[in-house]
């Protein structure tokens, strides 16, 4: 089999197994579990042998692999359905492809007695077939159509628990805000095709080498807006920690393989186009910045679990666009695949611990005992992951951030040779050490609340499936040994280095260092304060299935605590750490509410305008016209009476009427 049919079996393999799976969910669901799990494995490990046999694409001095036909005419600029397979795009398929069959294993034991499981399966085979389309494209329009795919599967998969309010708010969120990004992305993407005269990325590429862009600063602004939805960036990425309303594998699909690296993948696939414009290049290294530091904050203020790691994603996906804003996409995608294995990694942990502890409250687990004991699986590898988080060498994020932080320096040095300011270097560079101390505060207070809380003994709700046990030590080997790949990855990239240097491997690893030790002392400080304060902590029955346990726990934490996001809890050590900014960082500064402010008040307001002159203005000249053609037609109703001599009578006053007036007009003359 030539390596273009197995490419082209990645992303179709998923797909086929969406559709057998929706039609065959009812009439025989016996197949759905093998639709769901079996095609996607398949399509990993095509996807795998399509990278083995790049061997690393241009990175090593082989040529991509290329292969297109063309659509329908179009009568301008051609479409044409093409290939285009680097190294970039050979490992981020390995890496879609590995996560999201973690995943549907996950979900066959997390979701076992769910009734709406056939569909969720084939929608979550869709969503991997549609970001293996974003990847292995050639053709931006083809590209757009896989980018638009993953944003209607997000909006169902978000709203699965379409019962409880919160899900459904978030589904409808996240698909209008992404939309919101999505229209001046088509906008750019339109007016990069009429610049370069062809939607394939290696025309484009070889304009922008050419200097053919017209308007490249124009061009760039344009497709960051769009990514800025897409990836959950300064100022659109406020549906992501709502989207956690929807069940764990969802989460760990979308923040680690799907979605949200699809933006991040876009830049790194057209860096040139970007590049050709310092101003883009400014903005995208203000909006990395002011996304690392403000989600860190807001992750170390959160009490829902799975919230923490949603702004967690945000923050370090604001460190992968700070490495496109220095011009290093080597740094950004290297971090976007260990950041993917080990998000994962804690998603699927997160779910397991959810079920264990019958909450998704941090400061409820914190006043439970023996939760490390009762799931020692989870415990190990999230830790691990947490470790990796933090980017504590040797785990994968240590070498992975450290690529990033090189790149910034090398910017900020003037010693990159790039088109990217001085500016942007130290911008992503400051930002990056901050939000490395923030990064390993929120992990160790994620850990220390979790697995080390005092009080009670937690309840047994019974153990977990193999299914979700098994992927998280499958996941936990990148999260550990990636970064000895750290050698080998740049021939797959552009054949610059990813090592750590000396200067900002002991500033990375101090920083966060401090920021984990800080904390811990912290919460020794606070924990005393658990067991004088009791919580409420709200637990399903024994023997509920995971993803039961998951949803009631989403539905009653606002009930219990108040708010969505954050929990009365003296003994929460981050209410120490941050003083008074911990309340505005819990409701994420407030962005929902400036946005309610300046656009959503505006527009209801608007709408009731609407109404009102549609109500009293125009149903009135509607209502006027038929009110008048109603009393014309009574008084030409009451003149039918049905009496001969009564027709007759009048006719002939008429005639006699007419016959004087004949007269006088003539006399008159």
């Amino acid at each position: 089999m030539t390596t273009t049919t197995l490419a082209v079996l990645v992303p179709l393999l998923p797909f086929l197994g969406a559709v057998a799976g929706l039609l065959l969910g009812r009439v025989a669901p016996g197949f759905v579990r093998p639709l769901a799990v079996l095609p996607t494995l398949a399509a990993a490990a095509f996807a795998i042998a399509v990278a083995v046999r790049q061997g690393g694409g241009d990175g090593n001095g082989k040529a991509p692999l290329e292969a297109a036909t063309q659509l329908t005419p179009t009568g301008s600029v051609p479409i044409d359905l093409a290939l285009y397979i680097d190294g970039f795009a050979a490992l981020v398929a390995v890496l879609v492809g590995v996560v999201a069959s973690c995943v549907q294993i996950y979900s066959t034991g997390y979701l076992r007695g769910d009734a709406r499981y056939p569909s969720y399966a084939a929608l979550v085979s869709l969503f991997t077939s549609a970001m293996l389309l974003v990847v292995y494209s050639g053709d931006l329009m083809v590209l757009l159509v896989g980018w638009e795919i993953m944003g209607i599967c997000s909006y169902f998969l978000v709203g699965h628990y379409w019962e409880t309010p919160e899900a459904r708010a978030a589904s409808l969120k996240a698909f209008l805000v992404t939309k919101l990004g999505d229209v001046p992305f088509l906008i750019g993407l339109f007016a990069l095709a009429s610049d370069a005269g062809t939607f394939r990325i290696t025309g484009v590429l070889k304009t922008v080498a050419d200097g053919g862009l017209d308007h490249p600063t124009l061009i760039a602004l344009l497709l960051l807006a769009g990514v800025a939805g897409k990836s959950a960036q300064f100022p659109l990425h406020t549906w992501l920690p709502d989207a956690m309303a929807g069940p764990t594998p969802v989460s760990a699909l979308i923040h680690a393989a799907t979605m949200v690296a699809a933006g991040i993948y876009f830049v790194a696939r057209l860096l040139p186009v970007f590049a050709a414009s310092a101003a883009a290049l400014v903005v995208l290294a203000v909006m990395a910045a002011i996304t690392m530091v403000g989600s860190a904050l807001a992750a170390l203020a959160q009490d829902d679990i799975k919230r923490v790691l949603a702004y967690s994603t945000i923050g370090q996906l604001g460190y992968m666009s700070g490495a496109l804003a220095v011009g290093d996409r080597g740094a950004a995608v290297f971090h976007l695949i260990a950041h993917g294995a080990f998000k994962a990694l804690l998603f699927l942990g997160a779910g397991v611990i959810i079920h264990a502890a019958g909450t998704n409250s941090l400061a409820a687990m914190s006043r439970m005992r023996g939760l490390s004991q009762r799931i020692p699986d989870a415990y190990w590898t999230v830790t691990v992951a947490l470790l990796a988080l933090a980017a504590i060498p040797p785990f994968a994020g240590f070498f992975s951030k450290e690529s990033v932080l090189v790149a910034a320096e090398h910017t900020a040095l003037g010693e990159s040779g790039g088109a990217a300011p001085g500016a942007a270097g130290w911008t992503v560079l400051i930002a990056g050490l901050l939000t490395a101390l923030l990064t390993a505060a929120y992990a160790a207070r994620l850990w220390l609340l979790t697995f080390r809380g005092r009080g009670s003994e937690v309840p047994d709700y019974g153990k977990q499936p193999l299914s979700m046990n098994a992927v998280l030590w499958v996941l936990a080997i990148p999260s550990i040994g990636l970064g000895l790949a750290i050698g080998y990855l740049p021939g797959w990239f552009d054949g610059h280095s990813l090592a750590p240097n000396l200067t900002t491997s002991v500033l990375g690893t101090g920083i966060a260092l401090v920021g984990g030790l800080i904390t811990y002392g912290c919460w020794r400080h606070t924990s005393a304060l658990a067991a004088r304060n009791p919580i409420g902590a709200v637990v399903p029955h024994p023997d509920t299935e995971p993803a039961l346990a998951e949803r009631e726990a989403i539905e009653i934490h606002t009930q219990v605590y108040g708010s969505i996001a954050g929990a009365p809890d003296p003994a929460d050590p981050a209410r120490l750490l941050l003083g008074p900014l911990h309340r505005h960082a819990a409701a994420g500064f407030h962005l929902d509410a400036v946005y309610h402010r300046l656009f959503v008040r505006p527009v209801l307001a608007a709408a009731q305008l609407v109404r009102f002159l549609d109500r009293e203005v125009v149903d009135t000249y509607v209502r006027g016209a038929g009110t008048g053609t109603g009393w014309l037609g009574a008084a030409v109703r009451r003149a039918q009476t049905g009496n001969v001599q009564t027709y007759l009578s009048a006719l002939l006053a008429g005639s006699v009427v007419l016959a004087i007036a004949a007269v006088l007009v003539a006399a008159g003359a």
